[in-house]
C-alpha cells in the first residue's frame, strides 16, 4: 500500500473522528465539564502521551530558526482553533457552526494559493463548488438559524475556521523537514501554557464523582480519537499530500456525522442525504485526486491578475 493511500486513509479516519464529536462531545459539555476546562484536558493529555511516544519515535532536534513557525503553528492550530472553536460552539447552534466550518477547505486552498504553496485548478474549484453544496444541503435541512442571538459565536467559528486554515497551510513545510511527531508534540507543549492559564478556573469546578462510566467513555473518545489520534494524523497526511486535500476531508465530517446518528437511531435515511453523500465525495475526489495527469497543462492553472 503506497503512503499517500494510507494518507487518504488517515484523513478519513480524522473526519469519522471529527464527526463523531459533534455527537459525542455534547455528552459531557457543558453539563460535566466547562468548555474551557475540557480544552485544558484536552491538550494537557495529548501534549503528554506526543511527548511519551516521541522519546522512542521521530525525536528530531528543532533548528532555531524554525521556533518562531512553530510557535505560530501552535498559535493558529491548538491555541484559537480549540478556545475559538469550543466559545463559538457554545453561544451559536451546532448547525451554524458545521456550516461555517465547511468554509475551512475553501481558506485553505486561497491561502495556499496567495503564499505561492499551491495552483488554483479546475479541478480543485470544481471539488469546492462539489463539497460545500453538498455540505449545505445536509445540513441546511437540520434547523440553521442565524439570528442578533448567535452572531458572536458565528463569528468565534469563522474566525476558528481561518486560523486552522492557516495552521493546514503553514504547518506543512515543516512536515516535510522533520518527523510528524517532532512536529505536533511541539506544537502542542508551545500551546499547553495558555490553555492552562484559559482553563485552570474551570478545571477545578469539576465534579469528577459524579461521572458515569458512559461519561469517562465519552471523554477518552474526545481525547484520544477526536484529539491525539486526529492531530497526529492530519500531520503524517501533510507529509503525503496538499493543505487543500486535508481541507476537503472536512466536507465529510457532516455526512459521517449523519451516518453515526442514523446507525444509533437518532436520524434517519433519505434521498436528500444521499444526494449530499454524493456531491461530498465527488468533491474530495476532484480536490484529491482529479486533473493528476494534467499536472503539465496550463490550460487547468488560474492566474489571478492585478
Amino acid at each position: 500500500m503506497s503512503r499517500k493511500v494510507i494518507a487518504h486513509i488517515l484523513l478519513f479516519l480524522v473526519n469519522l473522528f471529527y464527526g463523531a464529536n459533534f455527537i459525542i462531545s455534547k455528552l459531557v459539555m457543558p453539563e460535566f465539564i466547562l468548555p474551557q476546562a475540557f480544552i485544558l484536558i484536552r491538550v494537557g493529555v495529548t501534549v503528554t502521551l506526543f511527548f511519551i511516544i516521541g522519546a522512542f519515535w521521530g525525536n528530531n532536534k528543532i533548528d532555531k530558526k524554525d521556533f518562531l513557525l512553530l510557535i505560530a503553528c501552535s498559535f493558529f492550530g491548538v491555541v484559537i482553533n480549540q478556545e475559538l472553536f469550543f466559545a463559538g460552539l457554545n453561544i451559536t447552534t451546532p448547525i451554524n457552526g458545521a456550516l461555517i466550518m465547511i468554509m475551512t477547505p475553501i481558506l485553505v486552498m486561497l491561502i495556499s494559493f496567495f503564499s505561492g504553496h499551491e495552483r488554483l485548478t479546475w479541478q480543485k474549484i470544481t471539488g469546492l463548488i462539489l463539497g460545500t453544496t453538498g455540505a449545505f444541503i445536509i445540513i441546511s435541512g437540520k434547523g440553521l438559524n442565524f439570528s442578533s442571538k448567535t452572531v458572536l459565536g458565528d463569528f468565534y467559528i469563522l474566525l476558528n475556521a481561518s486560523s486552522y486554515a492557516i495552521y493546514l497551510v503553514i504547518v506543512r513545510p515543516l512536515m516535510k523537514k522533520y518527523h510528524p511527531m517532532t512536529i505536533i508534540k511541539w506544537v502542542f507543549l508551545l500551546g499547553l501554557p495558555w490553555v492552562i492559564l484559559f482553563g485552570v478556573r474551570q478545571f477545578g469546578d469539576i465534579q469528577w464523582h459524579t461521572f458515569t462510566s458512559k461519561i469517562w467513555l465519552s471523554l477518552g473518545f474526545v481525547v484520544i480519537a477526536a484529539t491525539f489520534c486526529a492531530y497526529l494524523f492530519n500531520v503524517v497526511a501533510l507529509r503525503e499530500v496538499h493543505s487543500s486535500v486535508v481541507g476537503a476531508y472536512i466536507y465529510l465530517q457532516p455526512i459521517l456525522a449523519t451516518l453515526i446518528s442514523i446507525i444509533v437511531g437518532k436520524d434517519s435515511f433519505t434521498a436528500e442525504k444521499l444526494i449530499s453523500g454524493i456531491l461530498i465525495f465527488s468533491g474530495v475526489y476532484f480536490v484529491s485526486f482529479a486533473g493528476k495527469k494534467m499536472k503539465k497543462n496550463d490550460e487547468d492553472v488560474i492566474v489571478l491578475e492585478e
